[in-house]
């Protein structure tokens, strides 16, 4: 999967999931890496999904099922009044052989994690730690809400400096195998755009926009599909 992520990036893949009618779900607007801008922050690997109460006991049972190659997804709540995740935890994912973590909440011992350099995407950074002691749902290692989507064992997780996405096991590797194919018509468009040929020439938009007149449910997306190019879907 990491090979398959390699080159193309969530934009391609959620534009995949449109094109495929896959849902699309991704972590809330906010979540992005501890370190962006770094090749080596992104994440793509089977969801190991955790529900944070204020111990860390939780992480530690997680990574007592957790197989080489998962990303720890940790329901936080999206809380803004406490860090979940510190430096201790991180390396101890490392050490059960996951290869990142998403947290819907925020991390602290920033300086730490970049020194383990193991990805870690969150809201940001908070001094303090969690003071509460909540009461422990069943479903606490089976299931973690991230904003609206509910993340468990059946999916992917991919990350990089533009969010997070959630892809069913199942459609992950048909949903990359078509982000791979946009990402390609997306490459030459750009190559040929800086050689002068205009987005508005290679999409032939002049005609979009006769046939649109004449046909006002024409759309941008059909005519492009029909084109062979791509900006969206």
């Amino acid at each position: 999967m990491h090979e398959a992520f390699d080159e193309i990036s969530t934009p391609q893949v959620a534009d995949a999931c449109l094109r495929l009618g896959v849902p699309l779900r991704a972590a809330p607007p906010g979540i992005r890496p501890v370190l962006p801008g770094h090749a080596a922050h992104r994440l793509a690997g089977q969801a190991l999904p955790v529900r944070h109460y204020g111990s860390v006991d939780v992480f530690l049972e997680a990574f007592g099922e957790a197989q080489a190659g998962d990303v720890l997804v940790v329901d936080n709540g999206g809380r803004d009044d406490e860090a979940c995740i510190g430096d201790l935890a991180v390396l101890e994912a490392r050490a059960a052989g996951a290869v990142g973590v998403v947290v819907w909440g925020l991390h602290r011992d920033t300086a730490d994690l970049v020194e383990i350099g193991l990805p870690v995407f969150s809201y940001g950074s908070y001094p303090p730690g969690p003071v509460r002691l909540d009461p422990r749902e069943g479903d606490a290692l089976t299931s973690a809400r991230v904003g609206p989507h509910v993340v468990t064992r059946d999916d992917v997780v991919l990350a990089d400096d533009d969010g997070v996405l959630f892809v069913s096991a199942d459609r992950a590797d048909e949903v990359l195998a078509v982000g791979r194919e946009i990402w390609r018509i997306e490459r030459e468009q750009a190559r040929r755009i800086r050689s002068g040929d205009t987005l508005r020439e290679q999409t032939r938009f002049a005609d979009y926009l006769a046939r649109r007149a004449e046909n006002p449910g024409y759309t941008f997306r059909r005519h492009l599909r029909s084109v062979g190019g791509a900006i969206e879907e």
